[in-house]
């Protein structure tokens, strides 16, 4: 999706003691501006308190930009308090997801197709 300077500038955060930050990606070569990004593999929807919860770890962080992924869905009250962050909390649902993997290629394969034609010259009378 473009983000990042290289690979290199995506860190892998996620585990226990990532104080609620998965991961990191810098968007500049200094390191002066990142995203810092939240990944619920959740079978359930995601709700309020997780990304009441997202929003404190960034503090923690002192970050204001932040994204939260889930292949699932999020709650309506999710998506309430997200926008109390006007715009620095992003949520992408599965939904979502699925549809940036397919636009950039991230983790799927296209199948050729073919496509029958009539081939007219074939056909034509001498």
């Amino acid at each position: 999706m473009d983000y990042g300077e290289s690979r290199a500038a995506l860190q892998h955060l996620g585990g226990s003691g990532d104080e609620g930050i998965d991961g990191t990606i810098t968007l500049d070569k200094l390191g002066l501006n990142r995203v810092h990004v939240q990944a619920k593999r959740w079978k359930k929807d995601v709700g309020s308190p997780e990304i009441q919860a997202f929003m404190g770890a960034l503090k923690l962080q002192d970050a204001d930009k932040g994204v939260i992924f889930t292949p699932g869905e999020f709650s309506k009250p999710a998506w309430e308090i997200a926008k109390k962050a006007q715009g620095k909390i992003v949520l992408i649902d599965g939904k979502k997801l699925t549809e940036l993997m397919i636009e950039h290629g991230v983790g799927v394969s296209h199948d050729p197709i073919r496509l029958p034609r009539i081939d007219h010259d074939f056909f034509e009378d001498e």
